[in-house]
């Protein structure tokens, strides 16, 4: 497992400001101000994701074209399509996905941030709330390139020179949004967006946590980038926690249709961004609703 040298900043940002670059896409300003049911009735559902099989191997990252990413690296940088630790699965995004009718619930306030570190994303996959503020950051010495390509929503291709921070909304829910990097094509990340505040993201340990849900009966969604999608009902109660086990297992990698998860050439890069120059230190190039024709040779 590849490790930093530094610790990465917290995937939560407090009134997260940009530092450069529009702030959002179009989208209705929201006007929800409290939660739709009384919290003291609510319950929990947490769970864990698990693998079983053997896991494709991690698939090596050549930087040596990019020495200010790969020095922040301790061991040699890999991308793990499926990473698992001790049977647990990382990186599933689990999500409400029927059973809160037409609940209205307040947009966070706070930021989801996701870094550009070491020439990746960082988090692989991450969640938030129509409306909610994502924050793009560029950590590294070099220029970067933040192209979104969702279905439902409006897309976005911008440059993101160093030491910036872009702030973009999604005004409708979406499970998956790819998010790539059409300098160094091995970057890739997925966003999911939900209308409520109940979702989560796996971790190392394989747990999710959706809590303070109002009681009811819901499907429960857990998506995984290469494996595909499982559901399971559960019914929530006043006070209590519901347990959901989610068990995906090494046959579904050859069966899941997830089209936007095709592999990405690791060494593909972006001839039409390349010019701008690499280390790039000021303006941003946005290019909403637009993607570069070449980005589609990598996949």
């Amino acid at each position: 497992m590849t490790t930093a040298k530094i610790l990465i900043p917290a995937v939560l940002l407090m009134g997260a400001v940009a530092c450069g670059g529009d702030d959002t896409a179009p989208g209705a300003a929201p006007s929800v101000t409290e939660m739709p049911f009384d919290v003291a009735t609510a319950g929990n559902v947490r769970g864990m994701v698990m693998f079983e099989g053997t896991p494709p191997a991690p698939e090596p990252i050549d930087m040596a074209s990019e020495p200010d990413c790969l020095e922040r690296w301790d061991e040699a940088p890999v991308r793990e399509l499926v990473r698992v630790r001790g049977g647990h699965l990382a990186d599933v995004f689990v999500y409400v996905k029927e059973g809160l009718a037409d609940m209205q619930f307040p947009v966070p306030a706070e930021a989801t941030l996701v870094d550009q570190y070491g020439c990746k994303y960082l988090p692989h996959v991450s969640g938030v709330m129509a409306n909610q503020t994502l924050t793009f950051r560029n950590s590294d010495g070099l220029l970067h390139n933040v192209n979104a390509t969702p279905q439902v929503n409006r897309p976005f291709n911008f440059s993101q020179p160093v030491n910036m921070d872009t702030n973009r909304t999604f005004a409708q829910p979406e499970v998956m949004i790819p998010v790539r990097c059409d300098v160094h094509g091995w970057m890739l990340a997925y966003v999911g967006v939900v209308g409520h505040p109940y979702h989560s993201v796996s971790g190392d340990g394989g747990g999710f946590d959706l809590s303070d849900l109002p009681p009811g009966d819901y499907v429960i969604e857990a998506w995984h980038s290469r494996l595909g999608t499982q559901e399971q009902r559960v019914t929530v109660t006043t006070g209590e926690t519901a347990e959901v086990t989610f068990t995906f297992n090494e046959g579904m990698l050859a069966t899941a249709q997830v089209p936007m998860a095709d592999p990405i050439d690791p060494h593909y890069h972006n001839p039409l961004l390349v010019h701008l120059g690499r280390h790039a230190h000021g303006g941003s190039g946005d290019h909403a609703g637009h993607t570069h024709a070449a980005s589609t040779d990598r996949r």
